[in-house]
């Protein structure tokens, strides 16, 4: 298949990146291609296969030139218009337009075949009579750049033939790909970047002047010469194990009509859209447009090779700076449910249901999941996220209830489907399993939603508390009760772990406190809110702050879950302290930042994040923020409005925007993308669940079973809950002290000073936790202590140590109602 030629110089090529995150656009078939391709500056960005996770390809661009002096790569040189067909058909048409040419392209991806289709339509500009338009019409020169075994790394290229067709080659390990064109070309290079590529032909020679043939290892390109008779060129984009399957994918491509394979690609995708939800009669058509485009959004994240997988974004944050080898094409199982839910106000149930199916299949043996897999469950990051345990039991609990009120219009029906995908035990075992993790792990989380810290924070505890009354209906006693009693427990304690007072913050705000963003476990052990967290995105000398020094919009959260009223107190102070300081008015609208010192961001001065920045504002917040408005009986669809105003041109939703002063020289505009993810699939499930909420008039992913229980009041505290991992060191007076142990024990306790003892065998709850409620300990008056220590029986030892928890005076939390038990 290769000629022998010399290779090319300049080996091994310069240090390989990934493109820009800042997607037009991103497509797949709906049918059983393993391709995903994406959209960036109107040229083919990352190609993923034979997985949704496994990007293969950096770019695919093209220079326009007339081999006389005049060449003109379009993504820098042309004004770009990128559109879908139409809205939620994810067939892609770009219009390249420069004062010399205009170059139309359509692409989509094979309906049955590895392949990307391009058509690319090219009209010299030049008039009729001018001379040089005979004498050196216009020629078409794409560039490729393979990253091959997803690292621009270790590539080779060569051009060469399959079965007499030229084309481009290029190979790492058991990864190929071929670029064959009609017609064919007339020459072929082969380079290694910023060495001996195309474009560096063309900054150097001004035209195609290079010829090289093979590389050897290393971060390399292709470009190929193509004179078009009639303006118009076909490619084909092929992959496969070997180069040979690759060509042949690629010439059979070829073989078929054009339009063939672009109207079998838009009819399946008409198909998908037969079964979405059609949104409701009274929004704009400009929301309408983007409601169908979230839903191929969601739907081109999902995998094809493993059901039910669906990856957060098909970019790479600031990709165009790093070789990063995970980006964001990863599953996290917070953004999966996320995701799902979505698909399930769209209609997409049976989406929903493999999702939850593969939800069970990657369940780690602890009950947990890992911070975010491939999606054949290997770990990439190994943290833990106490919340991303909790939200699979919520997911499971919409789908098993069904009815409009969990998942708008889901039919009771739907339940018996799960046996198609699912069988009952292996559903009872995955909530067991992850509300024992939840039980003996909690309330503190290894890592907060956002990845960066270990501690209590409103995101996390609303979701496990929801979960927890969830799982609670779906399990037996006395695992029932002990769950619902946790759920209370936890659910009652939220404002003494997480609502500071008396802060510098609420004093210059008004306010008596505020929830923190996420307060250090050792409060736990009773040390003050106040204690110091670190902030892992800001350099080390300024990256400890003081826990009521930092608020976040975590706390909307409590409201979301049904745990607190919009109207709570509490809730409207904090409200008033994070708009001063997290909110910015840009020209699509109002945004917030995560929380106050955030560095996740671009610098300054617009250079990428590189491990430390300034955090930027995030659509998916406003979305947040207008699910709360609605809770609170406003009017949420100015914040629907402003999340769409926020996306791209192409209906993209990114993980931030640009709020700062604008930037033009490195493309930051104002209340428009910034380098981050783009599209993020988290932000379109948020903006779908939001558009439908409306319509429902409350947040359409409520737990109904915590609403029902809760109605937005605390439970009032009728425990003093200890463990080993919160290990209290007082207790209000008039509460019951109750011991929660991780295995089976005999308590031996005295409410006088060790002068009398008794024992009594910590009760077995039926998720991995034995508790003791310590007899009397509610009747002890403040200045009071309770003793204890354990004999361990199945380690057949003491503990050791005596351990003390006194009693203090009642305090004033805030509203609360009885739990209903």
């Amino acid at each position: 298949m290769t000629d022998d030629a010399a290779n090319a110089p300049g080996a091994p090529g310069a240090p390989p990146t990934w493109s820009s995150s800042e997607k037009d656009a991103v497509g797949t078939s709906h049918f059983s291609s393993r391709v995903w391709f994406t959209i960036g500056h109107g040229i083919l960005n990352e190609v993923y296969w034979p997985r949704v996770d496994r990007p293969q390809v950096r770019d695919l661009g093209f220079i326009v030139a007339d081999d006389d002096g005049f060449w003109s790569e379009v993504k820098r040189d042309a004004s770009q218009d990128v559109r879908h067909l139409e809205p939620g058909v994810p067939a892609i048409v770009v219009t390249h337009s420069h004062p010399r040419y205009t170059l139309t392209l359509r692409i989509c991806a094979d309906d049955h075949a590895d392949v990307i289709h391009i058509e690319a339509r090219l009209t010299d500009l030049r008039d009729a009579s001018d001379p040089g338009r005979l004498a050196h019409p216009l020629r078409l020169y794409p560039l490729l750049a393979p990253h091959l075994g997803f690292s621009g790394l270790h590539n080779s290229a060569w051009t060469g033939t399959y079965k007499g067709r030229a084309m481009l080659f290029a190979r790492n390990g058991a990864a190929a790909l071929a670029l064959a064109s009609d017609p064919g070309p007339v020459r072929q290079s082969v380079g290694y970047v910023g060495a001996s590529d195309g474009w560096q032909d063309f900054a150097t020679n001004g035209r195609m002047a290079w010829t090289y043939r093979t590389t050897e290892a290393g971060n390399v390109a292709g470009m190929t010469e193509l004179v078009l008779a009639d303006g118009v060129a076909r490619l084909a984009l092929g992959f496969g194990t070997r180069p040979e399957e690759a060509g042949l994918e690629a010439c059979a491509a070829l073989a078929g009509h054009f339009e063939n394979a672009w109207d079998e690609y838009v009819g399946n995708w008409h198909g998908f859209l037969r079964t979405v939800s059609s949104p409701p009669s009274d929004v704009s058509e400009e929301d309408r447009a983007l409601y169908l485009t979230s839903a191929a959004v969601l739907r081109t994240h999902a995998d094809r090779t493993v059901p039910g997988a669906i990856v957060a974004s098909l970019s790479i944050p600031w990709g165009n700076t790093r070789n990063d080898l995970g980006g964001y094409h990863l599953v996290w199982s917070r953004d999966l449910v996320e995701s799902a839910g979505a698909l399930v106000a769209l209609g997409a149930r049976r989406t929903a249901r493999r999702t939850l199916a593969y939800l069970v299949a990657t369940q780690e043996p602890d009950g947990s999941w890992v911070q975010n897999q491939w999606v054949d469950g290997i770990a990439y990051w190994s943290g833990v996220q106490l919340d991303e345990a909790a939200y699979p039991i919520l997911l499971a609990g919409a789908l098993r209830r069904g009815g409009a009120v969990e998942m708008h219009g889901m039919a009771g029906s739907d339940a018996a489907a799960f046996e198609h995908l699912l069988t009952e035990d292996a559903l009872e075992h995955m909530i067991a399993s992850a509300a024992r993790f939840i039980a003996r792990t909690g309330p503190a989380t290894e890592q907060d939603r956002w990845e960066e810290d270990a501690g209590l924070t409103p995101s996390t505890l609303a979701p496990v508390v929801a979960a927890l009354v969830v799982a609670a209906d779906h399990s037996p006693e006395p695992a029932a009760t002990y769950l619902l009693e946790l759920a209370d427990d936890w659910n009652a304690s939220i404002e003494e772990w997480t609502y500071a007072r008396g802060t510098r913050l609420s004093r210059e705000h008004g306010v008596d406190g505020h929830y923190v963003r996420i307060a250090s476990p050792q409060v736990l052990a009773g040390a003050p809110i106040s204690t110091p967290v670190p902030v892992r995105n800001r350099p080390p000398e300024s990256s400890m702050i003081p826990a009521d020094e930092m608020v976040g919009t975590d706390f909307l959260a409590l409201v979301r879950f049904g745990l607190r009223m919009a109207n709570d107190p509490r809730i409207l102070a904090t409200l008033a302290v994070t708009d001063a300081l997290l909110r910015t008015e840009t020209p699509s609208g109002p945004v917030w930042h995560r929380y106050s010192g955030d560095g996740y961001g671009e610098h300054e001065d617009g250079s990428a994040f590189d491990g430390t920045g300034i955090g930027r504002g995030w659509p998916l917040l406003v979305g947040e923020r207008g699910h709360y408005e609605l809770e609170a009986g406003r009017d949420a669809r100015p914040y629907l409005e402003a999340m769409r105003r926020m996306g791209s041109a192409g209906g993209m939703l990114p993980e931030q925007v640009w709020d700062a002063a604008p930037i033009p020289a490195r493309g930051l505009v104002p209340g428009r993308p910034s380098g981050s993810a783009m599209p993020l699939a988290w932000a379109h499930a948020e903006y779908v669940k939001l558009l439908r909420s409306i319509a429902l008039g409350h947040a359409i992913d409520r737990p109904a079973a915590a609403w029902h229980r809760y109605h937005g009041m605390a439970p009032t505290a009728t425990r003093a809950p200890w463990r080993f991992t919160a290990p209290r060191p007082a207790m209000v007076a008039g509460r019951v002290l109750r011991l929660e142990l991780l295995a089976a024990a005999r308590v031996r306790y005295s409410v006088d000073g060790w002068q009398t003892w008794a024992d009594i065998d910590a009760r077995d709850t039926g998720v991995g936790v034995w508790v003791a409620d310590v007899p009397g300990s509610d009747r002890l008056r403040p200045g009071a202590a309770v003793d204890f220590t354990a004999w361990w029986p199945e380690a057949g030892r003491w503990e050791g140590r005596n351990l003390r928890v006194t009693v203090s005076e009642a305090v004033d939390s805030g509203p609360s109602r009885s739990s209903s038990g």
